[in-house]
Order: C-alpha cells, then structure tokens, then sequence
C-alpha cells in the first residue's frame, strides 16, 4: 500500500469532514469520515487489480455499483444544489429537499458511499477488504442515523413527516 496516499487522503478527508460538517457542529461528519477512510484504504489496497478478470462475477457486479454510486451521488448532490437552497456549504441546506431520488429515499449521497465501498471492495474480495467494506457500511448507517436526528432538530415535524414517507437507502425495501 502506498502510505504517502494513505497519509494525504487521510489528511484531506479530516479536513474536509471538519470544513463541511463537525466545524458546524454536525457530528455526522465524523461516523462519516469512517465511511471515507475504508473507502480510501479499500482504493489503495484494490487499485491494482481494477481489472484484472474484467468479465468475472465479482467484477462485474462491482461495476455495476460503482456505476450506480456516480449516478446517485451526481443526482442527489446536483437535486441539494438546485433547489435545498444551501449556503455555500451544499450539505447546509435551508429546504427540505424530497422531489426526485429523495422523494423516495432519504440519504443518496450515503447510499452512493455504500455502494462505493462496495464496489471497491469487490474488485479483489478477500478477508480484509470484506472487514473494510463491513466497516463502511457500519460508518454510512451510523452517519444516517446521526444525521436524521440533526435534520429533525433543523426541520422538525417535516423531517419526521418525511421519515415516514420515505425508506433511508433502498427505495420501498429499507
């Protein structure tokens, strides 16, 4: 594993997660960093083998998912821009946002980490990139979870509301 990576990525996550939410005293932000940590180890650990048995099973479900993260990630982040009425942090917005994907689920931009982590992590799926993967999705589930009980303290009934209207990551399912 290139460590100079490890270090720089890790350093530039930290940041970011304090920037954009544990500054603001948004405490999803650190279960997140998490999220981002296993994924940049998962890439460091994975890049190598991006391709190697491109047709096998475990790859192409992998790009399957890595394929779907960049849509939902793209879709959600593009829908809070438009029309969640942010500041200049995207993730602050002022207004609740449930039309498109969010009519549906709650949290797209954790689902697209999850199937991220994933999709990483299938490329080469051995013992401890499956640990990796298990413990990005503890840290998205986590970051969810912390992170609804801020919006029902920003947005109140309407979030609760919005709860009940919606499933967290899976359309219908969960």
């Amino acid at each position: 594993m290139n460590y100079y990576a490890l270090f720089a990525g890790t350093l530039l996550i930290l940041l970011i997660s304090w920037f954009l939410s544990i500054k603001h005293k948004r405490y999803h932000g650190i279960a997140r960093f998490f999220a981002f940590e296993s994924i940049l180890i998962l890439f460091l650990l994975n890049y190598r083998v991006w391709v190697k048995d491109p047709f096998s099973f475990s790859q192409l479900i992998s790009w399957v998912l890595l394929i779907a993260s960049a849509y939902i990630a793209i879709t959600g982040y593009l829908l809070l821009k438009r029309r969640g009425n942010p500041d200049s942090n995207f993730e602050n917005t002022s207004v609740l946002v449930k039309s498109g994907i969010y009519k549906y689920i709650r949290h797209p931009l954790y689902l697209s980490l999850f199937c991220l982590g994933t999709g990483i992590m299938l490329k080469d799926p051995q013992l401890f990139q499956i640990i990796l993967g298990t413990i990005n999705l503890i840290a998205v589930w986590i970051t969810a979870l912390m992170e609804e009980k801020e919006m029902i303290s920003k947005f109140g009934k309407e979030y609760t509301t919005y709860i009940k209207e919606t499933k967290m990551f899976i359309p219908f399912i969960l």
